[in-house]
């Protein structure tokens, strides 16, 4: 391996344009670790709040963002056995996916899906864990339950309409244009244009949501308890229209509700590396057949890596953004 590698950095908090290339040293594996030569990289939302500096990543990450990769294995920490060099992988991250060369814990790397290129297997692992840790293990969904999601056509929502309806539940989605309702819908879900339809209405209609998963906040917090049935779960990832909210709790205690939420990257690594059995076990044997696959939005060479923050942020995707790295 080389000694030094390019890489994308937050030259200081602030817009798109703060994400300057730069030369950094190639990271070496800690034990238990391993280091990937990365193909492509995810570009996700905590990116661009770790760029507008509303979240640090922990003490011990890359300060680089990136937080899923797809690539090559290339270096081997002490007593990591369950992986070899050369081995193609998509993994979670620390950080530092916007870079050649990433560390990361061994545990945290899923095998490429059967029949599935580097670059579709680079929008795996931070929407997969997400929407796994959350719908599934939060939020309890079951076969045969309702299922709300917000903001249906990002790459978390299209993730969660399909591993929902791959599932057993009957699965709803708000979108802002018929164009992104028309992809929930061939996704699976029940499509709501928040625009013109009132989903509180159209959820308390279908007997109420068993399962909500929201990245809004703000005021869809008291909606969504109003569209919850009876013992529903609110399960909260992101607030992007704010974090506070006037909320009149005997709903949660008449219909015996549980409000709840997570974010992914201060868990442990043991926490994220059970998250990451369950899907080898429960959802990747789905990606191998192709009844599940990721939504894709647009890809970006490494050095467009504002150009990618800007297109994220505009609002206008559909499913994930790729920084082509090395590719494949």
């Amino acid at each position: 391996m080389p000694q030094t590698m390019r890489a994308i950095e937050i030259s200081e908090p602030g817009g798109p344009e703060v994400l300057k290339p730069a030369e950094r040293p190639v990271p070496a594996p800690a034990p238990g670790e391993v280091v990937i030569r990365v193909a492509f990289a995810g570009v996700n939302r905590p990116d661009a709040l770790q760029r507008a500096g509303a979240y640090a990543p922990p003490p011990e990450a890359s300060d680089l963002p990136g937080l899923e990769a797809s690539g090559e294995i290339v270096a081997l920490g002490e007593g990591v056995e369950s992986w070899s060099v050369g081995d193609r992988v998509c993994a979670l991250l620390p950080g530092g996916g916007y870079a050649e060369y990433v560390a990361t814990p061994a545990a945290h790397c899923l095998r490429i899906p059967q029949g599935m290129d580097l670059k579709r297997a680079a929008c795996l692992p931070e929407t997969f864990f997400t929407v796994w840790s959350n719908v599934f293990d939060r939020g309890r969904l079951a076969a045969g339950e309702r299922f709300l999601v917000h903001g249906g056509t990002s790459g978390i929502g299209t993730t969660a309409i399909q591993l929902a309806r791959a599932f057993g539940a009957e699965v709803f989605a708000t979108a802002g244009s018929d164009a992104k309702c028309a992809v929930c819908t061939e996704l699976g879900a029940r499509a709501i244009n928040y625009r013109d339809e009132d989903f509180m209405q159209i959820l308390r209609e279908a007997g109420g949501a068993d399962v909500i998963l929201d990245m809004v906040g703000g005021d869809y917090i008291p909606r969504n308890v109003r569209a919850l049935a009876t013992e529903g779960r609110l399960v909260q990832i992101a607030f992007l229209r704010g974090t506070r909210a006037e909320l009149n709790f005997a709903a949660v205690m008449l219909k015996r509700l549980t409000i709840t939420g997570s974010t992914l990257r201060p868990q442990s690594d043991a926490a994220k590396a059970a998250i990451a059995a369950n899907l080898a076990e429960k959802v990747w044997p789905l990606l191998d057949r192709g009844e599940v696959a990721p939504v894709m939005d647009s890809e970006f060479a490494l050095d467009e890596a504002a150009q990618a923050h800007a297109r994220m942020e505009a609002g206008d995707h559909i499913g994930k953004i790729v920084l082509r790295v090395a590719g494949e």
